[in-house]
């Protein structure tokens, strides 16, 4: 009886091991030789349910997944940046799941598993995740042709703190954090943020704040993050969605980023729902509105599509 106990035991750890490398081998190495600001230590990621929401916590080695939409020529491409407050990534709701979205309008996608903010694997942490949003573009335009991407069409979408980090993207796209011939653009060519933090002062989000750049930070990083303030006539244009009832991350940070690209001649469009909180990801329960419909349009109107 002990020892059928211990085999079903060993055969479930031998399951769980092998359930984890299968989901491994589905993403690539963002970084194929050396991460930069890096710290080696042990690895300590692990995926996990909350509630009905898959999450991934700990990311220090950093990887991606590349979703290939059907059919012949070069097509547009998003590098997706999945939510969690810079302290675990919802990879599903706010990664896999939308990319498929984006294949089936024939839209290819990048599900990009950036950092996670740590003192214990990064030498300076705040800038990690700007790194390797940087680097998945970088990787989508310099594997275009293969890819069979548009590199003219390549642009940057985010949910929550996913989207602050795209937004400190399009408007810090020059300030390069990772060194790589300049032939080739950081500049995403449009950014789709999903309920997004913008702002870390007064109406942002304390929590992706203090976890990007520790609690006892300086006003000076504050300001360099807060992407309202480094908005100008070449930052791209955007598509934004926001619930008005969204008592974690508040709609101010969409309405003010969004009448600052109008100042500055920027297209922008935002997308609001009466209710709906913060997270519901592609699907709205509170509402029959789709935004990816909305989207859709906003693709064609652009050009995009």
């Amino acid at each position: 009886m002990k020892h059928s106990r211990l085999s079903s035991i060993s055969f479930l750890i031998i399951l769980s091991v092998l359930a984890m490398n299968s989901v491994d081998a589905q993403y690539t190495l963002l970084y194929p030789h050396k991460i930069p600001n890096y710290i080696e230590a042990p690895d300590k990621e692990s995926e996990s349910m909350y509630g009905e929401i898959a999450i991934i916590s700990n990311v220090s080695i950093p990887r991606y997944q590349f979703f290939s939409a059907v059919g012949d020529g070069e097509k547009p491409c998003v590098v997706i940046c999945p939510g969690g407050g810079y302290g675990i990534l919802a990879a599903a709701h706010e990664g896999i799941d939308v990319a498929k979205y984006f294949n089936s309008i024939g839209v290819h996608a990048l599900v990009l598993k950036y950092r996670i903010p740590s003192d214990e694997h990064q030498t300076n942490k705040m800038f990690v995740p700007l790194q390797d949003v940087q680097q998945a573009m970088y990787l989508v335009r310099k594997n275009a042709k293969k890819w069979q991407v548009d590199a003219n069409k390549v642009g940057v979408m985010g949910f929550s703190a996913g989207g602050h980090l795209a937004s400190t993207l399009a408007t810090h796209y020059d300030e390069r954090k990772i060194v790589r011939g300049k032939s080739i653009s950081f500049r995403p060519d449009f950014q789709l943020l999903i309920y997004p933090v913008i702002s870390f002062g007064s109406f942002g989000h304390k929590g992706s704040r203090d976890n990007l750049l520790s609690p006892d930070t300086t006003a000076s990083n504050i300001a360099y993050f807060s992407s309202e303030l480094h908005v100008d006539k070449n930052t791209p244009p955007a598509f934004l969605v926001h619930a008005k009832d969204d008592d974690a991350v508040p709609i101010e940070n969409s309405l003010v980023f969004s009448s600052k690209l109008k100042e500055y001649g920027v297209e922008a469009t935002l997308i609001t729902y009466e209710h709906g909180g913060h997270g519901f990801g592609m699907n709205n329960s509170t509402s029959d509105v789709k935004w990816t419909d909305a989207l859709f349009l906003w693709f064609k109107k652009q050009g995009i599509l």
